[in-house]
């Protein structure tokens, strides 16, 4: 079984999901068949870092919410995130664009640590407040999960037109919002649904494998 996502590393709902998923694949019996591959998604391509900019203040502008109301949403998202076991710091994340982060999770695919770097790269901006779309961040965080090339990536034009094609391929299945997993080429699910959403869909895709 293949399961396709289209995720961005700055979407709090895409790393809810992906815990979300990776327990519901822990008490999966099938789960030694199932594939996860990681697709290119930016929420917002525009987006540039502005160190005066907080995350709280981005969301209000953005939604046209009170700051106030954005630090309560992000409050729940961070509870949201506890009851997964993982500690969010939303307060001190920076607002970055992930153009060249979607480059290096793709340069860590190619070297068979796609997952392992996806992690990361949500661990730096969901709970130590690294700033993504600093290269010299990005240099640090691949040298942790062991990646190697990473200096030949900068110095050319490597996966750009792969992160494209993983957009371009989104919008062909009308994804305009994510975390978007598609399971077996067939069911699209969108959203974060939960330990028990992704159990059900892996049950019911596999159900339909075996038939």
């Amino acid at each position: 079984m293949v399961i396709d996502i289209w995720s961005d590393v700055v979407c709090p709902f895409c790393y809810l999901g992906s815990a979300q998923l990776s327990q519901a694949l822990s008490s999966f019996a099938h789960a030694e068949h199932v594939e996860v591959r990681t697709h290119a998604f930016e929420l917002d391509p525009t987006t540039v870092h502005e160190p005066e900019l907080s995350l709280d203040a981005m969301l209000a502008a953005k939604y046209q919410m009170s700051v106030e109301q954005a630090q309560s949403m992000h409050r729940d998202l961070e509870n949201k995130a506890a009851e997964l076991g993982m500690h969010w710091s939303l307060g001190i994340a920076k607002v970055a664009n992930t153009f060249d982060a979607h480059r290096l999770i793709a340069l860590a695919h190619s070297q068979g640590v796609e997952s392992t770097m996806v992690e990361r790269l949500f661990q730096a901006y969901f709970s130590e407040g690294r700033l993504i779309s600093d290269r010299n961040v990005l240099n640090e965080l691949a040298h942790e999960v062991g990646i190697t090339d990473v200096d030949q990536l900068w110095e050319s034009d490597l996966f750009v037109e792969q992160v494209r094609t993983d957009e371009a391929t989104a919008k062909s299945y009308g994804v305009n919002g994510v975390p978007a997993m598609v399971f077996d080429g067939k069911y699209l699910v969108v959203g974060a649904q939960g330990v028990d959403g992704y159990a059900r869909a892996l049950e019911q895709t596999w159900a339909e494998r075996t038939v």
